[in-house]
């Protein structure tokens, strides 16, 4: 039976996809986990892959269209299976084309003497609630236009965002209530001088700019900063590493992750999102690790983070890293995160905080392992020492679960034996 493949939704705020180019051409034989497809998202170029075995049959959009997540692109199926139509945006066959007027040879009726009416405004496809894509959804919400007074023109009368668009054109924009005004965007001076230069940002910074705005204005955050003992755990490393290749060596990254998910295993509530009024906890510990790329970030994603030994944790997050710095990463890499770790520490940072990666409830902040003088039986001693920052949403949990999570943690640490058994 022919399978459909799907345009893929990496991460919760994606609205829709370029395809880029078609890997696999109609008629070729593919199999399930190859890559079908490249598409260019605002953060990386991704490769979908097939999730059937077969040939391909159809292709549904042409290269360099871009498409609602969730929307067919392509129908694999068996080698000479007929496919009558293809299916639109929920999966289901198209609807048939509307019956033809009547024909030519049918008596013309007399003609009727009456005053000139108004062009009729087509109806919209359907009654009941409005079927709009994620991306024509934002757009209305942003202009203030109304969805019911758009006539959609996507599959099955689905409203698009050039719908939006070209309502846009045809009415004046309405007014905003304060209320709604967008924030204001300052700029700098348009009057350059020597040696300005001007830039234009990337998809990727932009996309960075929206989430982080959204997240920062509409999250209440708080931060509490702990203090850990790091002795144990850099002697720990230095052993397990004498006994691994260069390519395996464990980082003190892939430490913390791995205490920062089992931790999380004590605290449901920082392992949770927001869903209206709703706290969905997470039953999975999915550790999101905030990764540099080309002109930006990424935040690559270890599924099962508490189930997962050390060395399958640091391998994978290597193999991540590597795919979103070539902007090749698969979907799986950067979906499904229910709390994230951004760790600056290979830059000497002492201390920082960072925004919540929405819908999650939390983020840590990781600064920099040091040697520093400490006090220790009323001697000052050597000692190793790093500040860790969790970034917390109130509306989530409060300051003393936040400071009983961080407790929690060092017990992991500093004593990270614990994180091996």
């Amino acid at each position: 039976m022919a399978e459909t493949i799907k345009m893929p939704k990496l991460g919760f705020d994606m609205a829709e996809g370029t395809l880029v180019r078609w890997v696999k051409n109609v008629g070729e034989t593919i199999n399930k986990g190859d890559v079908l497809a490249e598409i260019e998202t605002d953060k990386a170029t991704v490769e979908v892959e097939s999730h059937a075995d077969g040939v391909v049959l159809q292709h549904l959009v042409d290269a360099g269209t871009s498409v609602p997540v969730n929307n067919p692109i392509a129908i694999v199926g068996a080698e000479g299976e007929k496919v009558d139509s293809a299916p639109a945006a929920g999966g289901q066959p198209a609807p048939a084309a509307p019956a033809a007027a009547a024909s030519s040879s049918a008596p013309t009726p007399a003609p009727v003497t009456q005053t000139a009416a108004p062009a009729a405004t087509p109806a919209p496809a359907e009654t009941g609630p409005v079927k709009a894509s994620p991306l024509a959804r934002k757009v209305a919400r942003d202009r203030g236009v109304n969805l019911g007074s758009v006539v959609g023109t996507g599959p099955g009368g689905r409203i698009v965002r050039r719908d939006i668009e070209s309502a846009l054109k045809a009415s004046p924009a309405p007014a905003v209530s304060p209320a709604s005004a967008p924030i204001p965007v300052y700029e700098t001076r348009t009057t350059q001088q020597p040696g300005d230069e001007t830039i234009q940002t990337t998809k990727l910074r932009q996309a960075i700019g929206r989430r982080l705005v959204e997240s920062k204005t509409t999250i209440p955050h708080f931060y509490v900063t702990h203090e850990y003992k790091m002795e144990a755990l850099m002697d720990l490393r230095k052993q397990i590493n004498g006994s691994l290749p260069d390519n395996e060596k464990i980082s003190v990254n892939d430490f913390i992750v791995k205490a920062v998910a089992l931790t999380l295993r004590q605290f449901p509530n920082l392992n949770a999102s927001l869903s209206g009024t709703n706290i969905i906890r997470h039953g999975a510990v999915n550790v999101g690790v905030a990764v540099t790329v080309p002109g930006g970030l990424m935040t690559v994603v270890v599924k099962d983070t508490d189930q997962k030994p050390l060395r399958q944790i640091s391998g994978e997050v290597k193999a991540m890293a590597a795919r979103a710095r070539d902007g090749k990463v698969k979907p799986e890499d950067v979906d499904g995160s229910t709390f994230s770790t951004s760790n600056l520490g290979m830059y000497d940072v002492d201390e920082f905080i960072a925004i919540i990666n929405p819908p999650e409830a939390a983020i840590l902040a990781i600064s920099s392992a040091r040697e520093v003088p400490v006090v220790s039986g009323g001697q000052v001693v050597p000692g190793w020492r790093m500040k860790a920052t969790i970034s917390v949403d109130h509306r989530i949990s409060d300051g003393a679960e936040a400071a009983q999570f961080m407790q929690a943690l060092a017990k992991y640490l500093e004593e990270p034996i614990r994180i091996l058994v």
